[in-house]
């Protein structure tokens, strides 16, 4: 994230969701972190399998981790599906997706490596992408992208979390109770998959991200 984007505003809220104010993306994350709205979007294709990035070295928060297909945060009384476009388009060169509301996740994580916290109201959203569609990472905010499927990217959350944005369980559980994901149309394997997104959503509260 570039020094002038830590300026934007974004919007302060309450548990409910209901706007309190704003403030600077940079204030937001200062410790001990504010709540405040904030989108993540699940890009998903043909077979299921959901875009990840990997976010670039230069992040503020959480670099080099694997997370979804774009986050980000819409300007106070922003439409979500607005924001999100916007941030595909800045972060992958793609879009306008339309996206699907999946629920929300509220979490909060430190992260060691820089002292800043994600505290975030935050609106997963889904939209489908073929796998033919051009992607265009911004190398300054994107270091890698690759697909894989919901149950994989949870068995690696619960082997190997400290890969993986400390968020990223929770969003996918979001995804997942929507009926998006792959393999959920089968009753053993949604349970399976379910399981270890419980999991992994524990190890986030517990602060182990």
């Amino acid at each position: 994230m570039t020094g002038s984007r830590e300026e934007h505003l974004v919007e302060l809220v309450d548990e409910d969701g209901t706007p309190t104010g704003s403030v600077s993306v940079r204030e937001a994350h200062e410790a001990p972190g504010r709540l405040h709205r904030a989108f993540s979007v699940l890009l998903l294709d043909d077979a299921g399998r959901v875009l990840l990035q990997q976010r670039a070295a230069a992040k503020t928060r959480f670099p080099l981790r694997w997370a979804n297909s774009c986050c980000g945060h819409p300007a106070p009384g922003q439409p979500l599906p607005e924001a999100a476009n916007r941030r595909l388009r800045e972060e992958l060169g793609v879009g306008p997706v339309p996206l699907t509301p999946c629920g929300v996740y509220l979490y909060r994580a430190d992260d060691p490596a820089t002292g800043r916290v994600e505290f975030e109201y935050d609106h997963v959203l889904r939209g489908a992408l073929s796998t033919a569609t051009p992607l265009l990472p911004d190398d300054a905010e994107v270091a890698d992208v690759r697909w894989m499927t919901p149950a994989e990217v949870l068995a690696e959350l619960a082997t190997d979390p400290t890969r993986y944005a400390p968020w990223l369980g929770g969003v996918l559980r979001r995804l997942i109770g929507s009926g998006a994901a792959a393999g959920t149309s089968d009753p053993a394997g949604a349970s399976d998959v379910a399981g270890m997104s419980n999991a992994a959503e524990v190890a986030e509260r517990s602060g182990g991200r």
